[in-house]
C-alpha cells in the first residue's frame, strides 16, 4: 500500500499515483481497476486527457466489487487547461469533470493545468477554483507547471484564499528544479512528479543500471524510488499491466543517501520530451 503525505490545510495525498496520459479510452477504465487491485490509491488525469469519465468509471467499477477500500480512500486528480480559464469558464469546467464522473460525488483535487496564459486568466481561473472548494466540489487546489514567479504572482493576488496544496512539475535525477521545489517546501506545497521516468530515455544509464542490479530493481523502479525518497509524489504512467504492477514494487527498498546525491545532476535540465518547457512563461 502506498505511503501518503499531508496536505496543507488537512488531508492527504497517497504519494504513488498512477498518470493516464495517453492511454487508450477502450482500455482506461479496465487499467484503473486493475491499478487499485495493485495497490494503488491516486489516480492524475486532465480535461485536456479526454479520459475523465474513464477513470471515474475505473473507480466506480472497483468499489463497487469491494467493501474494504472506500471511496475516500482512492485520489483522484483532474485539471483544466488555459483554454477554460476565466471565471465562469473555470466554474463550468469543474461542474463538468464532476458529472463525467458523477459516482465518485466529489473530485479530491483540481489543479489549474499550467500557467499558459495571461496573469489576469489564470488568476481568475484560481479564484474559480477557490469557490469550487467552498461550495464543496472539490476538497483541494493546486496548481501545476508553477515556476516561483507565478506562485508570488499567486500569493500577492487580492483574491488568494487558499494555498495551493500541489504543484504538478516535471522532476527527475537529470531535471531537479530544486529552486522550485525549495520554495514549494517552504510553504508545504507537495511536488508532484510528472514524466517520472523520462519516456524510458535514460533507463540504460550507467548508474541507473548499477543501481538496478544492486537492488534487484529495474531502472523505471531506481526513478521511483528517487522521487519518493526526496519526498516528492510521482506520477508514472503505463498502458501495460505487468509494468503497472512493476512500478509499484518500490516499497522493499531503499537507496542511500550517497546514491540519492550521485543519481542524475541537479545542474542540467532535461526534459522527458522534445517538446516546449511549460514553466518557461512570464
Amino acid at each position: 500500500m502506498s505511503e501518503s503525505k499531508e496536505l496543507v490545510g488537512g488531508g492527504k495525498i497517497p504519494q504513488l499515483g498512477l498518470g493516464v496520459y495517453q492511454i487508450a479510452l477502450d482500455e482506461t477504465a479496465k487499467l484503473v481497476e486493475h491499478a487499485l487491485d495493485v495497490g494503488y490509491r491516486h489516480f492524475d488525469t486532465a480535461r485536456i486527457y479526454g479520459n475523465e469519465e474513464e477513470t471515474g468509471q475505473g473507480i466506480v467499477n472497483f468499489l463497487k466489487k469491494q467493501s474494504t477500500v472506500k471511496r475516500e480512500d482512492v485520489f483522484y486528480t483532474t485539471k483544466i487547461y488555459c483554454d477554460e480559464f476565466g471565471h465562469d469558464e473555470t466554474i463550468a469546467a469543474v461542474e463538468d469533470s464532476l458529472q463525467k464522473v458523477k459516482g465518485l460525488e466529489y473530485l479530491d483535487l483540481v489543479l489549474i493545468h499550467s500557467p499558459e496564459a495571461s496573469p489576469e486568466s489564470r488568476l481568475q481561473a484560481y479564484g474559480a477554483l477557490q469557490e469550487c472548494k467552498d461550495r464543496g466540489l472539490v476538497k483541494a487546489i493546486g496548481v501545476s507547471n508553477y515556476d516561483v514567479h507565478h506562485l508570488k504572482e499567486l500569493f500577492e493576488w487580492s483574491g488568494f484564499k487558499y494555498m495551493p496544496v500541489v504543484n504538478q512539475i516535471e522532476v527527475n535525477p537529470w531535471f531537479q528544479q530544486q529552486d522550485v521545489i525549495d520554495f514549494c517546501n517552504k510553504y508545504n506545497i507537495v511536488v508532484e512528479a510528472y514524466s517520472p521516468l523520462m519516456l524510458g530515455k535514460y533507463f540504460k544509464h550507467p548508474e541507473l543500471l548499477k543501481l538496478g542490479a544492486k537492488y534487484h530493481k529495474h531502472p523505471a523502479q531506481i526513478l521511483i524510488k528517487w522521487n519518493l525518497q526526496k519526498g516528492y509524489v510521482p506520477l508514472p504512467k503505463s498502458g501495460n499491466f505487468d509494468r503497472l504492477v512493476q512500478n509499484f514494487d518500490v516499497w522493499d527498498f531503499s537507496l542511500s543517501e550517497d546514491e540519492l546525491r550521485s543519481l542524475g545532476d541537479p545542474t542540467s535540465r532535461v526534459l522527458a520530451s522534445a517538446g516546449h518547457d511549460p514553466m518557461n512563461v512570464p
